[in-house]
This record gives C-alpha cells, sequence and structure tokens, in this order.
C-alpha cells in the first residue's frame, strides 16, 4: 500500500477527519462530525471545547474502523495535519486541561466596544497597524482574548496562578493531541499566528509591543512554528505515535490544497499574482500569494499564507474575507423556513432565473472587506409584490458573486495586474447556478477541482511533506494531477453585468450610510 497521510479539518460547523493517499492525492475516507455552536446574547457566537475534541477523537476513530474495513492497515498513515477555522480564540488551563470558558467563534461580535476603545487610543485613531497586515476589528483573535481577559473571573485567576494557556482552534488540538497536562505541545503556526494581531509578520514572531499594546501577557501564548514540521505525536487511541506535522488555517490549506506552481516556485509578484476563491461556508476568503508582503490600500488584509518548513521562507498573502457567505443559505432554510435543504436553494433560483430587481445584504456579522463595517447589519431591498422566495433565492446567490466581485475588484486595484481566472473549492461549489452566475458576474472563467476536498489535502501535503516524514513531495513536476471543471462566462455584454453590479453597489453605499 502507498504511505497515507491524514488530515483533521475542524471547521466552523463541523470537524472531519480524512485520509489521502501520498502518491496520488487521492481520497481514501473520512468521516464527519456536526458542531453546534451556541448563540448566548445577540451577536455573540459560541463553541464548547470539549465538543470539538470529542469530535476530532469521534472523527479519528470512526475513519480509522472505515479504513480496517478497506483491509487497509491505520498503520500505513505516516503524519497528520491540522487545518482549522481560524481566530477562534480559546483559554485553558494547562493543570486541569479543562477550558476556562467556551471557544469564542470567529464572527463573534461581543468586542465591538473593546475594539472602539483601542482605535481611541491608537495615534490618530488609526485602526490599521502595518506590523499586522490587519485593521483593528472584531474578526481577530487579540480583542476576543481582551474581552475573556476582562470578563471572566476563571480567567483572571489562571493567569494570576500562571495556569493559563491561550491559542486558536490548532493549538488546542495539536495540545490535547499531544498530552494535554502531561507534556502536551503548545504551538501553532506562522498562519494562523498571523490572525491574532498580536503577530509581527515582519519579523515572524510575537510582537512585545502589541502584546503590550493588548496588554496581553506573552507567556501565555503558543510557540509560532514553520506550517510543515514535526510538533509531536500522537499520545493515545488508534494513531499513537504517529507525528503531527502540518498546520494551516483553513484559507492557507485551501491555498496549497490547490497544488499551483505558484505556491512552491518563487517568482516576482507580478508574475505569479492569482487570486484562490474559497467558497467555504460560512465564510468566503481570497488570497493571491507572494514571498514579500504587499500592504493593501483597497480594504484587503495583508497575511502570512504558509511557511513550508524552519528554513523555508514565509509566503505572504492579499486576503479579502466575507463574513457570510454559506451561512445565507442555512439563514433561509433555519430562521425563514424558505428552503427545506440547503441543496433546494439551487433549484429555487433557478426556477427564478433572475432576482428581478431584488438585492440581499447578508451583514448578519458586519461587513468585512473591502468595507470594514461591523455595525452593519443585513438587508433585503427591491421587493415588490410580484417577489417570491424563488427570487430571494436567486438573491441570496447572487450576493455571494457581487461580494465576490468587489474583493476581486480591490485585489487588481492593489495587484495592479489583471486577472485571467478564479479557482474555487469547498461546499457551495457543488452549486452550478452559482459557479455560472459567478463567472457571469466576474466576467471571466471559474475554475473548480473534481475533488473538491482541497483544505483537507492541503494539510495532509504540509504533513507528508515535513522533514522527518517526507512521503509527499511539493515539487511542481512530481505533484499529482487534479482534473476540474470550467465555467466560461455566458453575458454577451458587459452592460448587462454592470447595470447587475451597480444596482447591488448603490444599494449597498446607501445602505451603509445608515451607519456612519
Amino acid at each position: 500500500m502507498e504511505p497515507l497521510v491524514a488530515a483533521i479539518d475542524q471547521g466552523t460547523s463541523s470537524t472531519r477527519f480524512l485520509v489521502f493517499n501520498a502518491k496520488t492525492a487521492e481520497l481514501i475516507c473520512h468521516h464527519q462530525v456536526e458542531i453546534n455552536q451556541s448563540f448566548p446574547k445577540e451577536g455573540w457566537v459560541e463553541e464548547d471545547p470539549r465538543e470539538i475534541m470529542q469530535s476530532v477523537y469521534e472523527c479519528m476513530e470512526r475513519t480509522c474502523e472505515k479504513l480496517c474495513q478497506l483491509n487497509i492497515s491505520v498503520s500505513n498513515i505516516k503524519a497528520v495535519g491540522v487545518t482549522n477555522q481560524r481566530e477562534t480564540t480559546l483559554v485553558w488551563d494547562k493543570e486541569t486541561g479543562e477550558p476556562l470558558y467556551n471557544a469564542i467563534v470567529w464572527l463573534d461580535l461581543r468586542t465591538q466596544s473593546t475594539v472602539e476603545r483601542l482605535i481611541n487610543k491608537a495615534p490618530g485613531r488609526n485602526k490599521n497597524h502595518l506590523k499586522t497586515g490587519l485593521p483593528i476589528s472584531t474578526y481577530f483573535s487579540a480583542v476576543k482574548l481582551r474581552w475573556l481577559l476582562d470578563n471572566v473571573d476563571e480567567i483572571q485567576e489562571a493567569m494570576l496562578d500562571g495556569r493559563a494557556m491561550f491559542g486558536t482552534v490548532d493549538s488546542w488540538i495539536i495540545w490535547c493531541l499531544t498530552g494535554g497536562r502531561n507534556g502536551g505541545v503548545h504551538c501553532t503556526d506562522v498562519s494562523n499566528a498571523s490572525r491574532t494581531m498580536l503577530f509581527n509578520i515582519h519579523s515572524m514572531d510575537w510582537d512585545p509591543e502589541l502584546c503590550r499594546y493588548f496588554d496581553v501577557p506573552m507567556e501565555i501564548l503558543p510557540k509560532v512554528r514553520s506550517s510543515s514540521e514535526i510538533y509531536g505525536c500522537m499520545k493515545s487511541g488508534s494513531l499513537a505515535g504517529v507525528p503531527i506535522s502540518g498546520c494551516l488555517g483553513d484559507q492557507s490549506a485551501a491555498l496549497v490544497g490547490q497544488m499551483s506552481i505558484c505556491c512552491f516556485l518563487h517568482f516576482t509578484f507580478d508574475c505569479l499574482i492569482k487570486i484562490y476563491c474559497f467558497v467555504i461556508s460560512p465564510s468566503v476568503s481570497y488570497l493571491s500569494c507572494d514571498y514579500q508582503p504587499v500592504m493593501s490600500e483597497h480594504g484587503l488584509l495583508t497575511t502570512v499564507a504558509y511557511k513550508m518548513g524552519k528554513d523555508e521562507p514565509a509566503c505572504y498573502a492579499l486576503e479579502g474575507s466575507v463574513a457570510i457567505a454559506g451561512a445565507v443559505v442555512r439563514w433561509l432554510k433555519d430562521n425563514m423556513g424558505i428552503v427545506q435543504s440547503s441543496s433546494e436553494i439551487e433549484k429555487l433560483a433557478a426556477a427564478a432565473g433572475s432576482s428581478y430587481g431584488c438585492y440581499f445584504v447578508p451583514a448578519f456579522s458586519g461587513l468585512y472587506a473591502p468595507y470594514w463595517e461591523p455595525s452593519a447589519r443585513g438587508i433585503i431591498c427591491g421587493l415588490t409584490q410580484f417577489t417570491n422566495r424563488n427570487h430571494l433565492a436567486f438573491a441570496a446567490l447572487e450576493a455571494v458573486c457581487f461580494q465576490t466581485r468587489e474583493i476581486l475588484d480591490a485585489m487588481n486595484q492593489d495587484s495592479g495586474v489583471p486577472l485571467t481566472q478564479l479557482q474555487v473549492d469547498g461546499g457551495m461549489t457543488s452549486n452550478r447556478l452559482l459557479m455560472q452566475l459567478q463567472a457571469d458576474i466576474l466576467c471571466m472563467p471559474v475554475v473548480r477541482p473534481t475533488m473538491s476536498e482541497t483544505t483537507a489535502l492541503g494539510a495532509a501535503m504540509a504533513a507528508g511533506a515535513a522533514e522527518g516524514v517526507q512521503v509527499w513531495t511539493l515539487s511542481p513536476d512530481q505533484l499529482p494531477h487534479v482534473t476540474s471543471e470550467k465555467y466560461e462566462p455566458q453575458i454577451n455584454s458587459d452592460a448587462e453585468t454592470g447595470f447587475k453590479l451597480l444596482g447591488w453597489t448603490v444599494g449597498l453605499k446607501q445602505f451603509l450610510q445608515l451607519f456612519e
């Protein structure tokens, strides 16, 4: 049997464990467990860290059982990678191994007053920190950690006693799997660290000045490692002794999983600019990578995409994130009862064929790039007596496409390089109507790999390529070929696309004026 590499894919709504053939990138088997979210107050979003870890253990054991049913030995798994929902923030007790509060999820809005206070004390009330590449926003981990330190007595006590440990979801998983309170490894990788607002993307380490600014003690932070190296070994279960050797935030993992040659070769920014659109429920992220940080002037983020080994250079990315994409479909299903299942939205939207002037701005958690307006809220406008649920379904899909167009327009302005196509992955890409709408609104081809698990694949690639494992090569001439499907624009005139986009843009700008 060819060597196998596994990946833990811990997302906002579910956890999965997937096993890949290291020579062909073929998905052998996997298991998935849904994760519950709680909403204690309006704008608050939490998850139970214990449930997250239990889902990881369950997925691992069930997948190992499936391997045995296929007559494949678990011993063929040579390494495990971790990819995770980014920015979600946890604090736990290193002596008991117990979380001291629920995980605060990335789209949580409770820190708005904290953000305003921090901006007010910034020089010139400038919310942009060039050391981090990020604006001060509720999106990132430092403000969530600041809220926990200010508001949770158990965390304050643990801090005074030297028992508190901070981490994003990757740190929590790796610490637990490598022994927890009995010698667990407390680390993170550069892609996750760069989303905390405590990490200097130039020095590639935690920044003392930023930690003082947020009043965060540096001793509670995990050690920053590369995205591809052995962090430690599994301490229990069917995979005991297997090294954990890859770690990437979900969007960075998807970037690696796309296996573009630009991920692994050193070119100038002008040569390699390409956009990766990860339509991953409930977020959308667009990255273009380079080996030098490029600071955006049009509302995008500068972030660390990955660092493929201790001695390898870091690859930086320009990124635009949209808070709500796939969550629009869940909202139509769970809150409004307009659809009975997520797959039904494509059928309803196709029946309408158009939104007929109806526009949907799904700012449930504010607006991210390029606006960065946390106080914005969702709106549906352009309703008439003719409007029905089919038109709302179509408008929901168009909303994803319009937000994508705004991000790519900003990317074009920052890079100065015209884009020729968009590569996509994630759950929503199975919606063929959405993919065609996206191609039409962008006026460029949209390319979808037939193997949709590129996020988990990227984590597996990083793990398998790590020094000491080396069962997966990232050499461009040896990467396995993954077939894809291309959607070409079908709108005949730019005027038609421009008219649609104008309606969205005018409506959105009028809407934003309400929050000024």
